[in-house]
């Protein structure tokens, strides 16, 4: 698999309430940011700000409860949106996704041209439930192979600038692993935490999961601390370890299996000697890992076709529709 030495950029989601039509416009100004601040090429900044604008201009049309989602790419150096909402649904999705189809008698441009210009684009539509949808650009030869099977968001608690969580996936020769960090409490001194914790896992990504969690507690113990929730997966199984309350699970297209939360503590103040335990993964699982401004109570009883989602989709349904706004919210979905 191999990722570069250098430290990825942090993945910081920008979340846009589409609930008028001045809110396209928003999304358009900051996918373009972001795209001129990773530095994508040529007309690629522009590419992502009409991504954007048409999936934005879409929510303002039909949907109901709408957001968007603008953030970098989990792997790899891109730009990705992500479109959730309680809308109708589509029941038409490939009349939709054709260049020119409206049903609103405008241009039509929209999801069609979305799917032509990104350099992939995944949607789900659920007729009286409503849509999601990821777009994600990268410069010409930059995706990742492996980025189909990740997913991530992470918020800021509502009136906060910056998030006290922090995520991140790295792919070794160990296997793909995973981290949520959740910083204590939330604000400046939660996000410094997080960093701090981010820093010490990309050092090392590779180390045992225990060694890998020691690292991260002697980097905060000049902070505040943090819960931190490390994943590892292998073909058919998962390692998991971890402190305080980041939550790990695996779905499959039927049911929710492997609930686990980390041990009682703190990294970085009071840490319990790290316990690994291995989570047996079914074809085709997905694993989850998620902070606790994420509701848990979603998986007491899911509906299916939220089980089915690919990781990128399943990512924005939680964060749209079980995140906690009192509290910085992550989610990072992933199989290999």
């Amino acid at each position: 698999m191999g990722e570069p030495v250098t430290q990825p950029p942090t993945l910081t989601t920008t979340h846009i309430r589409v609930d008028h039509y001045s809110a396209v416009h928003l999304a358009a100004q900051t996918a373009r940011s972001l795209a001129q601040s990773r530095q994508l090429p040529g007309p690629l900044p522009e590419h992502c700000a009409v991504i954007a604008s048409e999936l934005g201009s879409n929510l303002a049309k039909h949907a109901t409860d709408a957001a968007l989602f603008v953030q970098p790419t989990l792997l790899g150096d891109g730009v990705e949106v992500l479109s959730a909402d309680r809308g109708p649904g589509m029941p038409e999705l490939e009349r939709c996704l054709t260049d020119g189809y409206s049903t609103t008698a405008t241009l039509g441009a929209g999801l069609g041209s979305v799917s032509r210009i990104a350099s992939d684009f995944t949607i789900r539509t659920q007729e009286g439930t409503g849509t999601l949808a990821c777009a994600r650009l990268w410069a010409p030869g930059d995706p990742p192979p492996s980025a189909a099977g990740t997913g991530a968001v992470c918020l800021p608690a509502d009136g906060e600038e910056v998030s006290g969580d922090a995520c991140a996936l790295r792919d070794t020769p160990a296997g793909r692993t995973a981290i949520v960090i959740d910083g204590l409490g939330h604000g400046p001194l939660a996000a410094e935490a997080a960093q701090s914790a981010l820093r010490a896992f990309h050092r090392a990504p590779d180390d045992p999961l225990p060694d890998l969690l020691h690292g991260i507690h002697r980097a905060l113990r000049r902070s505040r601390g943090a819960a931190v929730g490390l994943l590892r997966l292998h073909p058919h199984r998962a390692e998991y370890c971890g402190v305080g309350n980041v939550r790990v699970l695996a779905l499959t297209g039927q049911s929710v299996h492997h609930r686990h939360t980390g041990q009682p503590g703190i990294v970085g103040l009071r840490m319990p000697r790290p316990q690994v335990r291995s989570l047996p993964l079914e074809p085709g699982a997905t694993a989850v890992l998620h902070s606790d401004g994420i509701d848990h109570r979603w998986t007491l009883s899911p509906p299916p076709h939220l089980l089915r989602l690919p990781p990128p989709l399943l990512a924005a349904a939680l964060a749209h529709g079980h995140r906690l706004t009192r509290d910085d919210a992550t989610v990072l979905v992933a199989t290999l």
